[in-house]
């Protein structure tokens, strides 16, 4: 078994300000990154800003995160936390803007640092310690050591690294209950994809699969009731919101499949939103473990209180209607980044090139 999670995680209604001592212990400056829109409206940005204020914190706030963050922006505010004198940085948001945080850390400390010096982890100093505030029910990266991020040929990768755990996290559900319905889907199902392809990750052991199960068991219902256009209560968006952390903490020790790389593609060429576009795979991943491992993918069912049909049935629920169209020529010029790929190896079937091109055919061609 494996299991390393050095981040200290706080969870609870206000629990930012019940821990203000923690976090002057990190400094007297820092940059603020969040997304300029999240942040403000969930009331997160105000309670720490607060509590920054509190605890006599100077704090600049760079609220330049977007969608599918760029190195290059992660870049520039890493240069504006070292102009500032910042000692640690607070990343407040969903998931772009906490592992856009957990890149500014970096790029902070390493002033001289370039793209590819960042994805080669050619960093000459320690990341800046990290606080992180999650708003939404997704990534569950307030856990994780993980940062997605597009890189200046607009690709998106993922990095893992131990420095890029947070010093501290806060989990305060009650910021999720300003998401939009289809922000609430998106990140809804990226919780299914992460806790699902951890699963029937060949790294899988029995820590993450329990922390896996947990995770679907809790997100089903509060997805069932969303996928149905219906309000969540405050007891879903909790239930929700674990789950999500839940996940964060399986895919920390097994790390992603296929579906969430395929779906980086439809993301950076088609505009999906990450969630939707990892889980939009998952059916097929599910079919062919099925096949595979039948005693394996049984046990799965089994512990998550649905059939095969049921869970793919709430999967599709949940997702838009399809609109992606591909040609022959697009698929055929994509198949070479998933040769050799570490997620599509990961995956406890084997997955060739020729059955992800059978796979987009048959869906988007």
């Amino acid at each position: 078994m494996n299991f390393y999670m050095p981040a200290r995680l706080y969870v609870g209604s206000g629990c930012i300000a019940q821990h203000l001592d923690e976090i002057s212990s990190l400094g007297d400056c820092c940059l603020v990154v969040t997304d300029g829109v999240a942040a403000k409206a969930s009331g997160a940005l105000s309670d720490v800003t607060s509590v920054l204020d509190t605890a006599h914190i100077d704090f600049a706030v760079w609220d330049g995160v977007s969608e599918n963050p760029p190195v290059r922006s992660c870049l520039e505010a890493g240069l504006k936390a070292n102009e500032l004198g910042a000692t640690f940085v607070v990343g407040i948001g969903g998931g772009s803007a906490l592992d856009a945080a957990k890149a500014v850390s970096v790029f902070a400390a390493n002033p001289t640092l370039d793209e590819d010096g960042f994805y080669g982890f050619d960093w000459q100093q320690e990341p800046l310690p990290i606080v992180l505030v999650g708003t939404t029910a997704g990534t569950g990266s307030e856990v994780t050591k993980v940062s997605v991020l597009t890189d200046s040929k607009a690709r998106k990768h993922s990095i893992h690294d131990d420095r890029l755990f947070a010093n501290l996290s806060f989990g305060d559900s009650t910021y999720t209950r300003t998401c939009p319905h289809a922000v609430t889907l998106s990140c809804g199902v990226d919780v299914l994809a992460h806790a699902t392809e951890s699963y029937f990750s060949r790294k899988a052991d029995q820590i993450s699969r329990a922390f896996a199960i947990s995770a679907i068991r809790l997100a089903a219902g509060p997805l069932g009731v969303a996928a149905r256009g219906d309000q969540l209560t405050d007891e879903q968006r909790d239930a929700l919101y674990e789950a999500s952390i839940l996940g964060g903490l399986a895919i920390n020790t097994t790390g992603t499949c296929f579906p969430h790389n395929v779906g980086y593609y439809l993301t950076e060429n088609y505009h999906v939103p990450h969630g939707f576009a990892s889980a939009v795979f998952l059916p097929q991943m599910l079919e062919w473990a099925s096949q595979s491992h039948p005693g394996y993918s049984q046990e799965f069912f089994a512990l998550i209180g649905m059939s095969r049909e049921e869970y793919v049935k709430l999967i599709e629920r949940c997702l838009p209607q399809q609109t992606v169209s591909m040609s022959e020529r697009e698929v055929l010029d994509a198949l070479p980044r998933w040769d050799g790929n570490g997620s599509v190896l990961n995956t406890i079937t084997h997955v060739s090139v020729d059955m992800i091109r059978q796979m987009l055919d048959s869906m988007f061609v």
